[in-house]
């Protein structure tokens, strides 16, 4: 559940109850958001049955993007500010080199993870 789908233009208000219920559960719910962010969330879904004003929209999706964010795993904010730089700098290197394929790896989530990891168990003084 990375964002929330949009159908012929209309957020899908199953997704945010989701989202809502899977912040709670991490307790990111009242750590990250405010009473009035909150209040936000909970009146557009006992009130609004598709979200239709773009405002509104816009708003609900800034308040989401603020929940996947704190509900992201450290190693999955690693992999996209790590770990996917170091993809695109390696598979640059192998196409140099006429590794053909290379190309694929930075797409690849399991090479991405590995370097990831990689790098966070590796000492600091082999770090880049």
């Amino acid at each position: 559940m990375k964002s929330l789908s949009i159908r012929n233009g209309v957020l899908q208000m199953n997704e945010l109850s989701k989202v809502k219920a899977r912040a709670m559960r991490l307790g990111v719910w009242f750590r990250v958001l405010t009473r009035a962010e909150r209040a936000e969330i909970e009146l557009t879904l006992r009130i609004v049955k598709r979200i239709r004003s773009l405002l509104l929209a816009e708003v609900v999706t800034s308040i989401v993007k603020k929940l996947l964010d704190a509900m992201q795993s450290k190693v999955g904010c690693l992999m996209r500010e790590i770990g996917q730089p170091l993809a695109r700098k390696l598979s640059g290197i192998a196409q140099k080199w006429g590794n053909r394929s290379a190309h694929q790896w930075v797409a690849d989530p399991g090479f991405v993870q590995y370097l990831t990891v990689t790098y966070i168990n590796a000492p600091a003084t082999f770090r880049t």
